[in-house]
């Protein structure tokens, strides 16, 4: 495959973000909440807050100001609206500091030596950096909808990396497990690569173990480093 840039979706895909806001839920408040419950709610606000980004219900909002609004709409809803600034200040902060899957880095590392590299992910530029700097995420540079200020799947997203990085859609591969982010990056012409991460649903959904219109399908960033002849 004639691949210049690999771009990546990276909350599930390259890092366990729910694993990350429970931890950070758990320390934050403790036996307040069901943590693992607790991520898995405010996670549910995280498409429908963008939608009304994406409608025009509300002006361009960064993903930080949209967690925090949908936090603060959860926390009333749990009984515990009494939670203080400086704690929900820190909670939103826990998107920040979600921890890589354990194949991510090591694959991303081999990726790297033959591809450019780039998180399109819906996250605010500040929140990806924080979260490379701290799990070493070896991004080239960072891509996604702040920059266009549109939210996935809007098609401004994907068109945007291949005239970022000087490239033919057809050059650029989309990495995700989500099939939904895959089937809008076809449609702008990306190739596209499934990653199956069971993990990150906690039980609550199977993902599909393939996606049929991929054109690859993979069980790790190792995996697809082997299927795009990285060396080891």
């Amino acid at each position: 495959m004639d691949v210049g840039a690999l771009v990546f979706d990276v909350f599930g895909t390259v890092v366990d973000w729910r694993g990350g806001v429970a931890r950070e839920a758990r320390r934050l408040l403790g036996d307040r909440v069901d943590a693992p419950a607790f991520a898995d709610a405010w996670r549910d606000r995280y498409a429908p807050s963008m939608d009304r980004v994406r409608s025009g219900e509300l002006p361009w909002t960064p993903l930080d100001e949209l967690h925090r609004a949908s936090l603060d709409e959860l926390l009333i809803e749990l009984g515990q609206d009494d939670v203080d600034e400086p704690t929900r200040a820190e909670l939103v902060l826990a998107w920040h500091r979600l921890d890589p899957w354990p194949d991510a880095v090591p694959g991303l590392t081999r990726l790297r030596r033959r591809h450019v590299l780039a998180p399109l992910s819906n996250g605010n530029v500040a929140l990806i950096v924080d979260m490379a700097k701290r799990a070493g995420l070896p991004w080239d540079v960072v891509l996604g909808a702040e920059l266009v200020q549109h939210y996935k799947p809007d098609a401004e997203v994907y068109d945007a990396a291949p005239r970022l990085l000087a490239l033919p859609p057809e050059r650029v591969l989309m990495v995700a497990a989500h099939v939904s982010d895959l089937a809008a990056a076809r449609g702008r012409g990306l190739r596209t690569a499934y990653v199956h991460r069971p993990g990150e649903f906690g039980g609550r959904v199977d993902p599909p173990a393939a996606d049929p219109d991929a054109d690859l399908s993979v069980s790790s960033l190792g995996e697809l480093a082997d299927r795009l002849g990285a060396q080891a």
